[in-house]
């Protein structure tokens, strides 16, 4: 994807605002894509859904067909994403595959991608949630994953500190940390086969719950090939003065893992520079810096 590209704006989960979504759109142009928004991006309903299952999912098929579509961007998250799982068109998606951002409740659509398809997606900004706040795009992390302008790369600058050292090399794969494990026992759970770089992070989840879901990974199995573990910034879960409680808790429920383990990373549910990463890229971990390296 690059500057004038044709990119499809949809809401594959809950209802996005209107002001923001045209806020989010307008940015894009600015930026030099040409945005089009699909019929169901602003519905809102039933319930807190943007659409019924099968609007939202003809969206997503209607990007993926359309020729003239370089990318796919999502508004926001929510929830709502795990029910498109069994009407996605794998054939469809792997004759067409493209450029597919978004974060949040979308892990469950970034997994399938990886599972069904083999195809590399981005942990990026969204339209309605980054897009439309000023400040809401670290624009180098930008261009190095999803126009890929030069080398990616993230570390200190990008908030990234060292809980255990080491180094490592593996895919890059993961989102949030609760849609990864509540996937888990499901037809539609993340699978990974080879090394992997885990990314994990999310939003309201305090350290007991850090605790617990990284066990719980570890018991189901999907800790056997990770070779390093990235996890984000924290101030969307706890208060600054339960970083060192919650950094205890994720070294705890991963002391049976010897691999490096770092915290910090501005991608996800951040405020303001989220960062982009290349999910499916293989990536070297070397302390607090993260790269994509050719595979």
């Amino acid at each position: 994807m690059r500057a004038g590209s044709r990119v499809a704006v949809v809401s594959p989960a809950s209802a996005a605002k209107a002001e923001l979504v045209e806020r989010g759109v307008d940015a894009l142009r600015a930026f030099g894509y040409e945005a089009v928004v699909m019929p169901s991006a602003l519905k809102r309903g039933p319930l807190y859904y943007a659409g019924t299952a099968e609007e939202r999912v003809a969206d997503l098929h209607a990007a993926f067909a359309d020729r003239s579509i370089e990318g796919i961007l999502c508004t926001r998250g929510g929830w709502g994403s795990a029910e498109l799982l069994p009407l996605l068109d794998r054939e469809l998606v792997r004759a067409n595959p493209k450029v597919f951002v978004g974060y949040s409740d979308h892990t469950s659509l970034h997994a399938w991608f990886w599972n069904e398809c083999g195809m590399r997606t981005f942990y990026a900004p969204m339209v309605a949630a980054d897009w439309s706040n000023p400040a809401g795009v670290d624009v180098a992390t930008w261009r190095s994953a999803v126009e890929g302008s030069g080398e990616w790369r993230v570390g200190a600058e990008d908030g990234m500190r060292v809980l255990r050292e080491g180094n490592a090399e593996g895919r890059l794969l993961g989102g949030c940390l609760s849609i990864v494990a509540e996937g888990l026992g499901t037809p539609w759970a993340l699978r990974i086969g080879e090394p992997c770089v885990l990314f994990v992070e999310d939003i309201g989840t305090k350290p007991y719950q850090w605790d617990r879901m990284l066990q719980h990974l570890k018991f189901a199995g999907l800790m056997e090939k990770v070779t390093g573990v990235v996890i984000g910034d924290m101030s969307a879960n706890v208060e600054a003065s339960e970083i060192g409680l919650v950094e205890a808790a994720c070294l705890h429920a991963l002391r049976d893992f010897d691999g490096p383990v770092a915290m910090g990373l501005r991608s996800g549910h951040v405020s303001a520079g989220n960062r982009s990463l290349p999910l499916g890229a293989w990536v070297r971990m070397d302390g607090d810096v993260l790269m994509g390296v050719e595979d």
